[in-house]
């Protein structure tokens, strides 16, 4: 049995050896979109403010300009120029990293979630689909939104009390978020842009949205729970291999859970309690990414003179906990890198004015299923919701009226596209933060959920042929 076991190890580590690392998969990606620019022309369209102070593209305004292409320090340069860009997002996931290890030193949150389970009596499939199912309402009125980064670090806890792996961890978090991004029902912020746009009243159309909304959540329902079954029987077909955690430099009071004290949970109702301020100046006062990282900061040295840990032990403590993410951090920039390049080389627009000419010969039923199609493939490149829509909206709306299909129908095209693919692509900077907080490499995340990502794409495409077939309106 040593020998087996061994000898699995072996072949998993030859196996990791074999697959080339996310800075080198971004880097290919890097180096495509600056050869892009030599081939594809540049050209931009006019953009216009509306009286919302929405700044969207002016359709037909398209124009060739002078070529840009990306010289070898530009390439280079992109990656410097990412960090900078994202900077707000790298240092998050950074001072995310250190609090969460703080938190993980008092042993407050591996005491209450055992607590928890035990209080549940071990019923690990009601824990999980009820976290899935929380994060999927939460965003299906855009209420988390980038905050989900913020709660990876329950999932994980969760996970690791389930005896699972941080992928179902991340998986309960973020894809029951997604659920709901996807869908966006209720959503004042990608939803309502899209509509303002397309000139429909706010949340017009939620009946059809809100029943991809349900099918999503029970296929992804379904998707965790056959995967936590899998890994439950045979820990070995886990995608994060042998260590289903990734190693980060966290101390911890406790070897394992003990009891939840009356000090733990003064700890957990702090770290709610600042989350809870934080979605509440979201809503008031448009806080953001920035006074996310503050609120974390403050939760850290709450946390500290709640478990009476002197300065000294919280800066080691803090800085252990942010060491096991610098990795992570820094793959958010160089994702970014790849949008810079292709919007210095001014060939986003180019690839728009592209796309959507040959859309307007299409039938009805494939003109709509081509937008829906597009909208997956270019939020590849544009991973922002918001500015997706201030982008291809402008584009889709006279497009739909030409091809007979409603506006509504082209909103749906639009959301569900701009949902579905961002939780696989590595351009975007929510999803590298959030794999960074997890410690999951970009490869194993893809190997979990690409089958989930065509689930999902099919399924869209279902309720695009839905809203053509019942001429989708604005009820």
């Amino acid at each position: 049995m040593v020998k087996d076991k061994s000898g699995q190890k072996e072949n998993q580590k030859k196996r990791k050896s074999l697959m080339p690392d996310a800075f080198v998969i971004l880097f290919g990606l890097l180096l495509l979109a600056a050869i892009s620019t030599y081939f594809v022309p540049a050209g931009s369209f006019e953009r216009e403010t509306t009286n919302n102070d929405i700044t969207q593209v002016v359709p037909g305004s398209y124009s060739t300009i002078e070529a840009n292409p990306a010289s070898l320090m530009d390439l280079f340069l992109a990656v410097q120029t990412g960090l900078i860009d994202t900077a707000n997002l790298v240092f998050m996931v950074l001072i995310i990293g250190g609090t969460v290890a703080v938190f993980e030193y008092t042993g407050a949150v591996n005491s209450g979630v055992n607590a928890l389970i035990q209080r549940m009596k071990g019923k690990k499939y009601v824990l999980i689909i009820s976290v899935i199912t929380l994060f999927a309402i939460l965003d299906t009125a855009g209420i988390s939104g980038n905050a989900v980064i913020a709660f990876i670090p329950i999932g994980i806890i969760l996970a690791k009390a389930l005896k699972l792996d941080a992928i179902t961890g991340v998986a309960m978090v973020y894809l029951g978020q997604y659920v709901g991004v996807t869908t966006g029902t209720f959503d004042p912020v990608i939803t309502g842009i899209a509509q303002e746009i397309a000139e429909l009243p706010l949340f017009s159309g939620a009946a059809l949205r809100g029943s991809a909304l349900v099918v999503f959540l029970i296929v992804t329902v379904i998707y965790i729970c056959l995967y936590v079954k899998r890994i439950s029987n045979d820990p070995s077909k886990s995608y994060m291999g042998v260590t289903p955690f990734a190693e980060l430099p966290r101390k911890s009071n406790t070897d394992g859970f003990g009891p939840f004290t009356t000090r733990h949970k003064i700890i957990i109702l702090a770290f709610f309690g600042f989350l809870g301020v934080f979605l509440f100046g979201v809503y008031s006062w448009g806080w953001s990414i920035n006074e996310l990282s503050a609120i974390f900061l403050m939760m850290a040295v709450a946390v500290a003179l709640l478990a009476k840990i002197s300065p000294n032990k919280l800066v080691s403590v803090f800085m252990e906990g942010a060491r096991g993410l610098v990795y992570g951090a820094l793959v958010i920039g160089m994702a970014r890198a790849i949008v810079i390049l292709l919007e210095n080389g001014y060939i986003l627009d180019t690839i728009v004015n592209y796309a959507f000419g040959p859309l307007e010969a299409l039938p009805t039923m494939l003109g709509a299923q081509a937008l829906y199609v597009f909208n997956l493939l270019f939020n590849l490149l544009v991973t922002s919701g918001s500015g997706q829509a201030v982008i291809v909206m402008p584009f889709i709306v006279p497009l739909v009226d030409m091809l007979d299909i409603t506006r509504q129908t082209g909103v749906l095209a639009f959301k569900l596209g701009d949902g579905i693919t961002n939780i696989i692509t590595p351009t975007s900077g929510v999803l590298m933060a959030v794999l960074a907080v997890g410690g999951i490499s970009w490869i194993k995340w893809f190997k979990f959920v690409w089958p989930l990502v065509l689930i999902w794409s099919v399924i869209g495409a279902i309720f695009v042929a839905i809203a053509v077939f019942i001429n989708y309106g604005p009820i």
